[in-house]
Order: C-alpha cells, then sequence, then structure tokens
C-alpha cells in the first residue's frame, strides 16, 4: 500500500514538471464544463489510457513501440481535427472534405454526449503524454521490465497516473474563476474557441514535431523529481543511521559475542534459484551460519556498481580470515550480461576472486526483495537480513556495519576506531562529482531510450540513414547508417558517428560489437580531440579500441567542469552503444 501511495503522490508532483507542459491545452479544453461531462471523463480516460500503454511499453517488444506509434499518430490526428473545427468551424469545404468532416463529427459528439467526447479526448490526451520520469516511475518502469508483467505493476502505473488526474483537477479549479474572467471579457464565444483550438493545435504540432522534448530539454533538472527523491528515501530509506553502530569510539576487543543493536530486515536471505556459480562452488546461507555475509548484488557494465566494488575487494580481503563471506550475485541489465562468457571474463579482468553467481533468472533478486544496483545486504551469522545500502556511498557506515556484526558473532576484530579500508578507487573506481553532475544516465535502445535527435522520425529495428539534428542538454544523435535495436543502437556501416551533449565530470559509454572483434572508434571534445580530457579507455589523441562488450570511460575533464559535446566516430561497422553514464 506505501509504493501505491508514493506513486500517486509522485505523478501529483508531475504538475510541478515541465513535462506537463504539452497536454495543458488538451486538459484546459474542458474548462468550464460540469466536472461530471468535462474534467472527470477527460482526466479518467487520459490516466487509463497512459496506465494502459506504459504497462505495455515496460514489459513488450518492438511491435509494442511501433504499436504504440500507431496509436500516438491517430491520437494527434483526432486532436487536430478537433482543435480545426474550433478554429474554423467554416473551413473551407474545397479543402480536404473528408478530413473537415471528421472534425466536424468529432464537435457534434461532444454536444450530443459530452461525457463521451471528453472521455476520448483523455485518450487521446494519455496517448501522447510522457511524463519525465522521475524516481518513483523509474523504479515502477524498471521494475516492470526486470519482472514481468503483472497486476501491481499495472496498478502502480494507474496510481501514478491518478495522482497526476488529480493534480490537474486541482489546477482547472483553481484557475477556473481567472479563466472564465479571461474568457468573459476577452475572449467571448467564437474568439475563445478558437484561442482553445490554436492552443491545442499547437501543443499537436509541437508533440508532431519533437518540438516539446527538445525545449523541455533545457529544464531536465526541474521540476518535482527532487521532491519525489525525498519521499523515496523517507519510505525507503538506504541506511537505518540511528541504528548503526558507533564508529568513534574505541571499544577493545577480546572476542566475546557481543549483541548488535541493528534490526532484524529480513529472514528469508537466500542464494538459491542462480543460473550457476561462476567461479566457486555453490554456496547457501544454511551453509555458511556461524559466518557474516556480503550479498552484492551487481553488473559489470553498471558504473555506480563499479564504483563501489573496490570498497567490496577490500572488505573480503580484509576480514576474510575473521569471518566475513563476500557473494556477489550478478543480475544482468542487459542481454549481453547474460552470457557466462561476457561475466567471466569481467570477473578476471576486474580481478574479482570472491565467489559470484549468475542470477539470470532473477531469483535471488526476487528472494531478496532488491530493487537497485548496486545493492548490499548484510546477513548475519544466523542468517537473517540485518542492513542494507541502496546505491553508491555509505563506506564508512558499511564497514563499521560487518565489524558489530562479526564482533556480535565472536569473532576477533580490532577496535572500532581503526582505521577503514583504504580502497583503489582511480579509473572508473573514483566516486562521482555530484557537485557538478548534470546529466542522468541516456538509454540508447528504444525500449528505455530518449532524447535522440535526428532529422526525421526514428524506426526502431530497420536499417535508416540519419542526419543529426541541433543538440540540447542531455541529449544525443545518430549521423550514417543505423539500425535502433530494443537496447541499443547498431552501427551498420564505417564512418557512423554518435553525439552526446552532457555535462558531467566524466562520460562513459556501455559498448559492444557485433562480430566480438576489435573494433576502433575515435572521439572529439567539442570538435578537438580530448587531450587531458580522455578518459582511461581513449587517449589524447581520441583513439580507442572496442575489445569487449563493456563500460568504457570516453572524458574525464581534469579543469572546470562545464557543459561539452562529445562525438564517436566508428572506424569499423559493427559497434552496439547501450547506454551512457556519467561521474
Amino acid at each position: 500500500m506505501t509504493l501505491y501511495l508514493l506513486a500517486f503522490a509522485a505523478g501529483m508532483l508531475t504538475l510541478l514538471s515541465p513535462c506537463i507542459l504539452p497536454v495543458l491545452p488538451f486538459v484546459f479544453a474542458r474548462q468550464g464544463r460540469p466536472f461530471t461531462q468535462g474534467p472527470l471523463p477527460l482526466l479518467a480516460g487520459m490516466a487509463l489510457a497512459f496506465a494502459a500503454v506504459a504497462s505495455l511499453g515496460a514489459v513488450a517488444g518492438a511491435w509494442a513501440a511501433q504499436l504504440n506509434q500507431v496509436g500516438r499518430g491517430f491520437a494527434l490526428l483526432c486532436l487536430a481535427l478537433f482543435a480545426a473545427s474550433l478554429m474554423l468551424p467554416g473551413l473551407a469545404r474545397w479543402w480536404s472534405r473528408p478530413l473537415v468532416n471528421a472534425g466536424e463529427r468529432l464537435a457534434r459528439l461532444e454536444t450530443r454526449s459530452p461525457w463521451l467526447g471528453s472521455a476520448l479526448l483523455g485518450v487521446a490526451t494519455g496517448l501522447i503524454w510522457s511524463p519525465c520520469a522521475g524516481p518513483v516511475l523509474g523504479l515502477v518502469l524498471s521494475s516492470a521490465a526486470l519482472l514481468g508483467p503483472s497486476a501491481h505493476t499495472s496498478l502502480l502505473l494507474l496510481s501514478y497516473a491518478a495522482g497526476a488526474a488529480v493534480a490537474l483537477w486541482a489546477a482547472l479549479r483553481l484557475s477556473a474563476n481567472t479563466l472564465a474572467t479571461l474568457k468573459a471579457r476577452w475572449l467571448p464565444g467564437v474568439a475563445g474557441r478558437r484561442v482553445v483550438g490554436a492552443a491545442m493545435l499547437a501543443g499537436v504540432v509541437a508533440v508532431a514535431t519533437g518540438l516539446d522534448t527538445r525545449l523541455l530539454g533545457a529544464f531536465s533538472g526541474a521540476g518535482g523529481a527532487g521532491l519525489e527523491a525525498s519521499l523515496l528515501q523517507r519510505v525507503m530509506p538506504a541506511a537505518n543511521a540511528a541504528e548503526l553502530p558507533d564508529g568513534n569510539a574505541a571499544r577493545p576487543d577480546n572476542g566475546a559475542p557481543r549483541p548488535s543493536k541493528l534490526p532484524v530486515e529480513s529472514t528469508r536471505a537466500s542464494l538459491d534459484g542462480g543460473t550457476q556459480w561462476l567461479n566457486a562452488a555453490p554456496q547457501s546461507i544454511p551453509a555458511l551460519r556461524g559466518k557474516v555475509v556480503l550479498v552484492n548484488f551487481w553488473t559489470y557494465s553498471c558504473v555506480n556498481c563499479l564504483r563501489t566494488l573496490p570498497y567490496v575487494k577490500a572488505w573480503a580481503q580484509k576480514y576474510a580470515d575473521r569471518g566475513l563471506v563476500v557473494v556477489g550475485v550478478h543480475a544482468p541489465e542487459f542481454a549481453f550480461e547474460k552470457d557466462p562468457g561476457n561475466v567471466k571474463k569481467a570477473l578476471k579482468d576486474l580481478q574479482i576472486s570472491y565467489p559470484v553467481v549468475q542470477d539470470n533468472d532473477f531469483r535471488i533478486w526476487r528472494a531478496f526483495g532488491n530493487q537497485y544496483w548496486p545493492a548490499l545486504y548484510f546477513v548475519d551469522a544466523q542468517g537473517r537480513v540485518r542492513h542494507h545500502q541502496f546505491g553508491e556511498g555509505g563506506y564508512a557506515a558499511s564497514e563499521r556495519v560487518i565489524e558489530d556484526l562479526l564482533r556480535e558473532a565472536g569473532a576477533a576484530t580490532a577496535n572500532t576506531a581503526q582505521a577503514a579500508v583504504q580502497a583503489d578507487t582511480q579509473g572508473l573506481g573514483l566516486a562521482a562529482d555530484t557537485d557538478t553532475l548534470r546529466s542522468p544516465e541516456t538509454y540508447l535502445g528504444y525500449e528505455k531510450g530518449g532524447g535522440l535527435r535526428v532529422n526525421g522520425s526514428a524506426m526502431p529495428e530497420k536499417a535508416t540513414s540519419y542526419t543529426p539534428a541541433a543538440l540540447q542538454a542531455n541529449t544525443w544523435s545518430l549521423a550514417g547508417n543505423w539500425t535502433l535495436k530494443p537496447e541499443y543502437v547498431e552501427a551498420n556501416q564505417a564512418g557512423n558517428r554518435l553525439a552526446l551533449r552532457f555535462q558531467a565530470r566524466d562520460a562513459n559509454l556501455v559498448l559492444g560489437a557485433v562480430s566480438g572483434q576489435p573494433l576502433r572508434f575515435r572521439l572529439t571534445l567539442d570538435g578537438q580531440p580530448p587531450g587531458i580530457n580522455h578518459g582511461t579507455d581513449v587517449d589524447a589523441e581520441g583513439n580507442g579500441r572496442l575489445d569487449a562488450t563493456r563500460l568504457y570511460q570516453l572524458v574525464r575533464q581534469s579543469g572546470a567542469v562545464k557543459p561539452r559535446t562529445l562525438e564517436i566516430q566508428f572506424l569499423d561497422p559493427g559497434a552496439r552503444g547501450y547506454a551512457f553514464t556519467f561521474g
């Protein structure tokens, strides 16, 4: 129930987001109607249509994306016809008479059945609405993609849409008197209808041409995302700081068991159901009784996971002889991460020696009730989860938890005032510079992707030649012949280019290749070789080599961090780009 209320609240906060602007003309077109004939059916139709399309899109493949594009186009046509009928009731009959008849039929429908007309207008609005995906909506959609379709996911999406609908209704109520006065004094009769129709038509043009997303890209940090993240943190906190052991008091340890103040979060911890154990014999929680177990959910192309990894490896080494067992649960985000050969290579490259199990079916993930990459679960000697850490950070507190649980188990440890581990955090392991970070993770595949700027329309699953459009903040473009796939974009010929406008100290890209053979690429930063701003996988001249499907660090700005444009030219065909990440 808590998550439903959280989704509802996040939907209400959508009203503070710039992404609501394109649908306002359609919503306010019902202003002045009785509640049951105008706002109620319109907002209900919008909420139901959005929930249905989002539920389908979160779990389905290319056919769903194409079907949604058809439905979106039909909705835009209907809205344009309705707007035209409001603006020009006597539209010249020589101009495409069948379309005019359709628009007039829509107008007559609302006269005969105001409830049905408003509901249809709401459904059309729901088909074109693309809310800004804040933390809560992102959590719901990613859970749906990972765990498959369910009534729970659909109800969460409906709760989100219902929250947005309630917020829009409140805005209608608060603005009713102002709009009524404006209409009576300045826009009476036909003039008022024409202004509403013009606003609707402007909204249709903006959505159809992608102008809405280009304009809203400049406001990517605006809106209620901060409030939404705060709500999520309060409801699903990453750590119980009040319950953490005191890391400042020096307490000599004689090896005697000492009860911990940490609460028992769960007794259902299980390592059963994994796809396969990659570098060790199978482990289980019952067999590890008497040991303190640190379970790390990760995936090898996740930059947040890679930044946490140096600490996890250091703890595994430091506390191994005192009773700590670290287990990595590799839960894939992309299809290539399901390949055991790829994961084994990553274990070797990353020098991971503690046991790692592949969890391609997310059975261990679900057993822990996990929802994040990375996520650390601290299991005591009795097999109970006593603490968790979601996401990066909290390293000192996590180490104090390890010390506390080892002490509770009777293991001889040094006093808690000793120095924390010194992790090797160079390269991808260096913590993100959150003070200058302004760019979010950006997926390139059409299932979760957004921000693509090309001239013309994007064509999923079809080899298409693209020319880049102007880039705004946190948008990207393609040049050359590319194929858009659910998880990635694929370069079909040599010389293809991929560009991105971003602001962050580090810019990384998950890359792979069709053939698995090494491919060459060249990077420019604001049109020049990167020089001292090159990442670990690129030299100062911008030359790079794609030798495996993994995360590549392209840029690390050495001076003042400012908005930059990077462009990658692939010198060989067959490259695949999955997602940009930043630090």
